[in-house]
């Protein structure tokens, strides 16, 4: 398995890590030991790819199952939000219906031989996710392991119905670009 897969496998790793760090508050500075598992999990993401593509191991492996390692620990932020009460359950339920429809794609994709890379949408989308989480991280530190006053649940809310935004235009996108290349008539 080369370097870049297993920096895919490790992101995985690191998710429920991550979330049960977040959501357990009798762990001493909980939220900045769970930012800095993030920080590790969003830059698996960034030099995955960044190896895949300068060494030449870009894989049907590594593009089916990067963006799922990238779903993976970006949807269990937003249901560790949601749980404390910084993210709305709609925003939860179009990243999650976005998801799903898009996976359902790849795997109708996959069963005709075909791969669907994420496009640039999806790579925005999945960005601003991971800096907006980790802002939101950052103030939840401030305010939940500092006692720092901050507006957080207004800051949270505005970035998180901007990555409702991206997930609606990138999954349409998707699906505009699925249709021309799958066959549904079989």
């Amino acid at each position: 398995m080369n370097i870049p897969n297993q920096l895919t496998i490790a992101r995985m790793i690191i998710t429920p890590v991550f979330l049960a760090v977040f959501t357990i508050p009798s762990i001493p500075y909980n939220y900045a030991i769970a930012m800095l598992l993030f920080i590790i999990g969003s830059l698996t993401d960034l030099f995955d790819g960044i190896i895949a593509r300068k060494r030449n191991l870009v894989t049907n492996f590594g593009k089916f199952a990067d963006p799922l390692a990238d779903k993976i620990l970006t949807t269990s932020a937003l249901l560790g939000f949601m749980a404390l009460g910084y993210c709305n359950v709609w925003v939860v339920f179009l990243v999650l219906f976005r998801e799903f429809a898009i996976s359902s794609m790849r795997l109708i994709a996959a069963a005709e031989g075909l791969v669907i890379p994420a496009n640039i949408w999806g790579k925005v989308k999945t960005t601003f996710q991971m800096v907006a989480t980790i802002a939101i991280m950052l103030g939840l530190v401030l305010v939940g392991d500092f006692g720092i006053e901050l507006p957080l649940h207004f800051v949270a809310d505005i970035l998180f119905w901007i990555i409702a935004v991206l997930t609606i235009v990138s999954g349409v996108v998707y699906v505009k670009d699925g249709v021309k290349v799958i066959d549904f008539s079989k």
